[in-house]
């Protein structure tokens, strides 16, 4: 076991080098007079950016094109670090669906309901010991697809990375950090492992688990039998004359993953995962989280990031005007942007999720309803930079401008959140792309919350 995360360890190093290979023969960008804002320290209001062979060779103030440098004036430029997408299905390979949602009560906040049982009819379980809707060993790292017509829209709004998870199932899968350009998709993997994401799904082929209480009770006892399996094996690694522990290949994946993904859209939901994670002694985050406005210290004092998802709650289109709402509906509904703000003023480290959310420039403006609702234009920044590297184990790569870290850069005229702001273009992996008229994009299906 310990040579298998050895060689995992070796591998996450050189997926982490590859993609400077992708600026490698190119002239150094630089960027000069530019107003630099590196997240990780001061802004620099007349500062450089140095840029070569991917990689983020200098930034500061004072400093000189080398020869044969590419150099952009930018004089009334802003350069961000890239903007990372905190939760996403960007550049998978999966198919087309609509995302109507459902769940979570009257006022949205619920699963898209392409996701509640996704995929093919599974087969009959009998219990826990058939690990149904467990396959911890797929990996979005292995369906990345470099063509995917999103990835285009989601560079034109700023946004150069992306964290990316199969979605189908209980333990649906590990996923990945991903940069949103590459030639090939290997080139555009960070790090292709860094956390495994779960859902509340039941067994749609019959049997076990065919309900939430089920699905809870089916949680527990994995990770009862991946804790035991973890012990048996560090035990045998001590003492190889005992019986040598039966490979699981579903445990080997839960035992593995250094972060883990639950659910909990609303408040009771949050105060569930919280106790149960603490219960699995799984390092976890919780995805969703509308109703977070509620639960800012409980997150905090459990030590638990959040990735919030900016499809706010809404009203169905088609809803019956005499269909009177309960005052919590109206109130998740009025009050879930403000739970970013409740988040950072608890000291809670958090991130946002484009899950259903039609395009990236509709996320931007999600963002900036929450910013609306008492969240401050620093804090979100972070949010989608270097909080979201942190969370996810990559801030070594990415998430601020620093030297050494991956050349990833969101240029705009003008302050990020303001409306009348205009991405110039973005730098990936130290390749200038220009931006692409913002255009109809299909919905495809996201991650569930």
């Amino acid at each position: 076991m310990m040579t298998r995360r050895r060689n995992f360890l070796k591998f996450a190093a050189l997926a982490s080098v590859a993609p400077t290979i992708l600026a490698q023969g190119l002239p150094p960008l630089f960027i000069r007079n530019a107003k630099i804002v590196p997240v990780s320290g001061p802004i620099l209001l007349k500062g450089s950016i140095l840029v070569k062979d991917g990689l983020i060779v200098a930034v500061g103030e004072g400093l000189s094109a080398p020869a044969g440098a590419q150099v952009i004036e930018g004089e009334g430029l802003t350069v961000y670090p890239g903007l990372i997408d905190g939760l996403s299905t960007l550049g998978l390979d999966l198919p087309v669906a609509a995302a109507a949602p459902v769940g979570g009560g009257r006022g949205g906040g619920g699963i898209p309901a392409a996701l509640v049982a996704p995929g093919p009819p599974v087969a009959y379980s009998r219990g826990p010991e058939d690990r149904p809707l467990t396959t911890p060993w797929v990996k979005a790292a292995d369906q990345i697809k470099s063509t995917d017509r999103r990835l285009p829209l989601a560079r034109s709004s700023g946004f150069t990375s992306a964290v990316v998870f199969p979605t189908a199932g209980i333990f649906a899968g590990q996923g990945a950090v991903i940069n949103l350009a590459g030639e090939k998709p290997g080139q555009m993997v960070v790090n292709p492992s860094v956390g495994m994401y779960t859902t509340m799904a039941t067994n749609r082929g019959g049997g076990f688990p065919a309900s939430l209480m089920g699905t809870i009770a089916y949680l527990r006892q994995t990770y009862l039998d991946a804790n035991y399996y973890k012990a048996a094996l560090a035990l045998y690694e001590k003492n190889p004359t005992l019986q040598r522990p039966t490979y699981e290949r579903a445990l080997e994946g839960i035992v593995d993953s250094r972060l883990t993904l639950f659910p909990a859209v609303r408040a009771y939901e949050i105060d569930r995962l919280i106790r149960l994670t603490k219960e699995f002694g799984a390092k976890a985050a919780l995805y969703g989280l509308h109703e977070g406005f509620r639960r800012g210290e409980e997150l905090a004092k459990a030590g638990i990031p959040a990735i919030v998802n900016v499809k706010w709650p809404e009203a169905a289109r088609d809803q019956d005007p005499e269909d009177h709402e309960d005052t919590r509906t109206l109130e998740l509904r009025d009050k879930a942007p403000s739970t970013p703000a409740v988040l950072a003023k608890a000291g809670v480290k958090f991130t946002f999720s484009s899950a259903g959310v039609d395009t990236p420039a509709n996320f931007i403006r999600a963002v900036k309803r929450a910013i609306d609702a008492g969240l401050s234009p620093a804090d979100a920044l972070k949010a989608m930079t270097l909080s979201a590297a942190e969370i996810y184990g990559v801030s070594k790569q990415l998430g601020s401008l620093e030297k050494g870290k991956i050349a990833n850069l969101t240029v705009t005229k003008g302050d990020l959140f303001q409306d009348s702001t205009k991405v110039q273009f973005v730098v990936i992996d130290g390749v200038k792309i220009d931006p692409q008229p913002e255009a109809a994009a299909p919905v495809r299906p996201e991650i569930t919350q």
